[in-house]
């Protein structure tokens, strides 16, 4: 994989020379579930055959190092394990984008140099968190990172995990002069996702991608004008997030629609955690993880500590929605 120019020019870098092509990263693009040994350490034969998983049900892009990934659970050397095990084994099929989330720039800077070393096509920030961050210490944030890397930066709003939403003019100033590739949306916000789209296209901010992660309400998302998804639940569905975008891309929107709703159905295995001895992540990681692990993707469903492993009647739970939805 090549790497695209600094960036300052990522617009630039999102056009026919990337390797996503013209107009940016579009469509279906996981964010990658970390497999990790009963050991705690990266299960490298099974994030193989997550990636063909994934690959194999006709998926655009892959995003490594997310939340869905557990970025936040591993230490740098699982996270360079990951990002030359995804990389070596995708061989530029697709463009692989890194997550390099940490705490404050001059973190986010050195495991943004890592990832463009590794190979990724782009690399994905959220704001600064921890420290209480001004608005402009935020813009000067993702200026930095983008100054330092020569692939195209993604911005990633997060707010339930970083406490501060990007702020929508901010992201269109940096759209407008290729500081930034694009942004995953994962705010919740749909009148600002809303609002931020029909910003873009008035600033004729052309390249710059806007994908949601918001899973449940894909076709939605694809009607106001995202041009891509980053489900977590693509991790144990791959192939009926591809077909919600196929059908979202042609205006099929009773099917999309249709398709929607059982993904929706699907994504009650979140829920499989009892709340009485373990937090949301620990249930909705957990349960993507045991569902791969019961499609025999994965050998071990194990999340990284302190998080709390699923057990036999939580199982028994995911094992019953797989089955309704008709994927075992």
């Amino acid at each position: 994989m090549n790497p695209a120019p600094t960036g300052r020019t990522a617009s630039a870098a999102s056009t026919a020379s990337s390797p996503w092509g013209l107009g940016g990263l579009t469509g279906v693009v996981p964010p990658v579930c970390t497999p990790l040994t009963p050991a705690l350490e990266v299960d490298v034969p099974s994030l193989e055959r997550l990636v063909d998983h994934l690959l194999g049900a006709g998926v655009d892009g892959l995003f490594v190092l997310g939340s869905t990934s557990e970025v936040a659970f591993l230490p740098d050397a699982h996270r360079r394990v990951v990002l030359d095990t995804v990389v070596k084994h995708v061989a530029g099929r697709v463009p692989v984008l890194g997550g390099v989330i940490d705490m404050t720039t001059l973190r986010v800077i050195e495991h943004a140099r890592i990832a463009a070393e590794a190979g990724c096509d782009g690399v994905v920030t959220t704001a600064p968190f921890y420290t209480r961050t001004h608005p402009l210490e935020i813009e000067t944030h993702l200026r930095q990172v983008a100054d330092a890397v020569p692939v195209p930066v993604y911005a990633y709003d997060l707010p339930v995990s970083v406490h501060s939403k990007l702020d929508g003019q901010m992201l269109v100033r940096l759209a407008a002069e290729g500081v930034l590739a694009g942004v995953k949306d994962s705010s919740g916000d749909d009148g600002g996702l809303r609002t931020l789209l029909l910003a873009l296209r008035d600033a004729e901010a052309a390249g710059f991608s806007v994908l949601t992660g918001s899973e449940l309400t894909v076709d939605t998302a694809f009607a106001m004008g995202v041009q891509g998804v980053v489900p977590g639940l693509g991790n144990v569905d791959p192939a009926g997030y591809a077909r919600l975008y196929r059908h979202c891309r042609a205006g099929r929107w009773d099917e999309a629609r249709a398709e929607q709703e059982r993904l929706l159905r699907l994504f009650d295995i979140v829920n499989a955690g009892s709340p009485g001895r373990m937090g949301r992540g620990s249930s909705a990681l957990g349960a993507f993880k045991t569902a791969l692990h019961l499609l025999g993707v994965i050998d071990c469903p194990l999340t990284a500590p302190p998080q709390v492993p699923l057990d036999e009647a939580e199982t028994g739970f995911v094992r019953d929605r797989l089955a309704t939805a008709g994927l075992l």
